[in-house]
C-alpha cells in the first residue's frame, strides 16, 4: 500500500457501491467503521444525484472492537430489510472492517431473509473500484439470471441487452442515450440494460436477449462471459467511440442481428469528418498528444486521436492493471511502450519529459496539464462535478463522435489566442507601460517549459524574450529544436538569429 494524496480508483466496495447506486430494487448492506461512510459524496455532490445511494452501514466505533460486531451487522441487516423491503440484497465489508473477519455474507445468510442475499468477496488491499463493480455485477447477474431448463426462442425483432452503465460512469447516461438511438434506428429492441436503471427482475429477464451489447468492459466484460457460456449469448467487442468504431459497431451489431445496416450507414449525421477536414482544423495536424485513462477511453482516444484527428500521440497510458495486455497492444501498433502505473506521479512525469500539445485523461492530467502550461480535455474517470453536465454530451456514437472534436480541438484553440494576447501585448508598437488585457491582474503568463539538454548552452535575453513569443503549447519544442540546432552547429549561445535558423532547418 502506497501514502498518496490522489487516486485513480477506489477501493473495491466503491466499485459495488456504484453498481448497487445504478440499480433499482437493490440494497447494499457495508459492514464498515464510521469513517467509511464518506463514500455518499461521491454520487450527490459528484455527480449530483438527488438521492442517497442504497447503502446501510453498519458504522462501528472503536468502542464496538471489544464487543460482538458481527450481531451488529445482523441487526443493520435485518433492519435494513424491514426499512426499505428490497427485492434483493448485496452484503460486503469495507477495507477497514475487513481486517476484523465478520465474514458479513455468512452472518446474512444466517439471517434466512426472504429474499436473494447476495455475499461479495472483495479482497480490498489486492484489488479496486473497477474490478470490485465487475466482480459485484457478475454475482448479481450469475445468483438472478441462473441456467434455465428451457432454451431462449428467438422472437421476429432481435433483442439485446446493454451493459456496463452504471452510476458514477464517465458520461454513462448520455452514452446510453446515443446507443439507445442508434440500436432503435436499426430496428433493435433493447431488452433489459444493467447494472444502471435494472432491478432485480429485470436481471432475471436478461437471458431473453439475442446478444449484449458491452459498452464499458471494465465492469461488464465478467458478466458478459459468463452469460456467452451459460446462455449462448455472444457480446459485442467494439467500443463506438469515434467515427471508426461506430460505423465499425454498428456493421457488428448488424452481423449478430442478422439485418442491413447499409442505410443507418449512409446517414450517420456526424460532423466530425467534415470538420477533421475543414481550413479550420488543419492548422492541429500533427499536434502531439499523451493519453491517459481507464483502458476503454485511453485505447479509444489513441485511435480517434490518430486515426481522425490526424494527431500524433506520443504517449498512451492506462491505471486499469486487468486491461494492461490491451492497452500495451495499442500502444505498440502507435510504436509507443504504454504507461501502466496507478500513481500520478509517474504520469506526470512522462507528460513533463514528453512536453505534448495537448493532454487527454482523467482530472488528475487536467491538474498535472494546468501546471505544466499544456491543454488538456478529460476523457475518463475519475472526474469532477464539471465532467457531468446537465447537458447532453455524450463519448459514443455519432454526436459522441462530435462532442469529442469539440472537446478536444477547444484547448488547442484557446492557447493559440493566450498566445495571440501574448503576442500583441509585447508588440513594439504597444506602450511597454500599457501592460496586457483586463485580466492582466488576475492571470499570470504560462511556464517556459525546461527541456533537459546534454550540452551547456545557453541563451541571450533577446532570444529568451522572443521564445515568448511562440504559442506555449509548442514552445517546449522550439526550445528543444534550438538546443539540438545549436549543439549540431556547435553554438555556444542561441541569438536572436539561431532561432529562425533551427525553424528553417527544421521545417525542411
Amino acid at each position: 500500500m502506497q501514502l498518496t494524496v490522489w487516486t485513480y480508483e477506489g477501493p473495491p466496495h466503491v466499485g459495488a457501491m456504484r453498481v448497487a447506486t445504478a440499480m433499482k430494487g437493490l440494497h447494499y448492506v457495508l459492514h464498515a467503521p464510521q469513517g467509511d461512510t464518506y463514500a455518499d459524496l461521491l454520487f450527490t455532490m459528484i455527480e449530483r444525484r438527488n438521492a442517497r445511494p442504497p447503502v446501510t452501514y453498519t458504522t462501528f466505533q472503536a468502542r464496538d472492537l471489544g464487543g460482538d460486531t458481527a450481531q451488529l451487522f445482523k441487526s443493520a441487516a435485518a433492519e435494513a430489510y424491514e426499512r426499505f423491503k428490497p427485492e434483493a440484497m448485496i452484503v460486503g465489508a469495507s477495507c477497514t472492517a475487513e481486517l476484523i473477519q465478520d465474514d458479513p455474507s455468512g452472518l446474512a445468510r444466517a439471517l434466512n431473509l426472504p429474499i436473494p442475499v447476495i455475499p461479495l468477496d472483495l479482497p480490498s488491499y489486492q484489488k479496486k473500484e473497477n474490478w470490485g463493480a465487475a466482480e459485484t455485477f457478475y454475482q448479481i447477474v450469475r445468483t438472478l439470471a441462473p441456467k434455465r431448463d428451457t432454451a431462449h426462442t428467438p422472437g421476429a425483432r432481435k433483442r439485446c441487452n446493454i451493459l456496463g452503465p452504471t452510476a458514477l460512469g464517465f458520461r454513462h447516461r448520455d452514452d446510453l442515450a446515443e446507443i439507445r438511438r442508434l440500436l432503435a434506428r436499426l430496428g433493435i429492441e433493447v431488452n433489459v440494460v444493467a447494472p444502471l436503471g435494472a432491478s432485480p427482475a429485470d436481471i432475471a429477464r436478461m437471458p431473453d436477449a439475442d446478444f449484449n451489447v458491452v459498452l464499458y468492459p471494465e465492469i461488464a466484460d465478467v458478466a458478459a462471459r459468463w452469460l456467452e457460456r451459460t446462455h449462448g449469448q455472444k457480446f459485442t467487442r467494439v467500443i463506438p467511440i469515434g467515427e471508426n468504431a461506430t460505423r465499425e459497431f454498428i456493421e457488428e451489431v448488424a452481423a449478430l442481428a442478422g439485418i442491413d445496416a447499409t442505410a443507418v450507414l449512409s446517414d450517420p449525421d456526424s460532423r466530425l469528418p467534415w470538420w477533421s477536414r475543414s481550413v479550420d482544423s488543419n492548422y492541429l495536424t500533427g499536434k502531439r498528444v499523451f493519453i491517459f485513462g481507464d483502458a476503454t477511453h485511453a485505447i479509444a482516444a489513441a485511435r480517434v486521436a490518430a486515426e481522425e484527428l490526424g494527431f500524433e500521440v506520443v504517449g498512451l497510458g492506462t491505471y486499469a492493471r486487468e486491461f494492461a495486455r490491451e492497452v500495451r497492444t495499442a500502444a505498440e501498433k502507435l510504436g509507443l511502450t504504454a504507461l501502466v502505473t496507478d500513481d500520478y506521479l509517474e504520469v506526470e512525469a512522462a507528460i513533463a519529459a514528453l512536453q505534448p500539445e495537448l493532454v487527454l485523461g482523467t482530472q488528475m492530467e487536467r491538474h498535472i496539464a494546468k501546471r505544466l502550461g499544456i491543454g488538456c480535455a478529460v476523457i475518463s474517470a475519475p472526474a469532477h462535478v464539471q465532467d457531468y453536465p446537465a447537458r447532453f454530451s455524450p463519448q459514443m456514437g455519432f454526436e459522441g463522435a462530435n462532442v469529442l472534436f469539440d472537446t478536444w480541438v477547444h484547448p488547442l484553440v484557446m492557447g493559440l489566442e493566450e498566445h495571440l494576447l501574448a503576442m500583441f501585448r509585447d508588440d513594439f508598437e504597444f506602450n511597454d507601460a500599457a501592460g496586457a488585457s483586463h485580466l492582466a491582474a488576475h492571470q499570470t503568463a504560462p511556464p517556459i517549459p525546461q527541456a533537459p539538454t546534454a550540452s551547456e548552452i545557453l541563451w541571450s535575453k533577446e532570444a529568451e524574450a522572443e521564445l515568448t513569443k511562440i504559442p506555449f503549447f509548442v514552445r517546449g519544442k522550439a526550445r528543444r529544436n534550438a538546443e539540438r540546432f545549436a549543439a549540431e552547429q556547435g553554438l555556444a549561445t542561441i541569438q536572436i538569429e539561431t532561432l529562425y535558423d533551427a525553424k528553417s532547418h527544421f521545417a525542411r
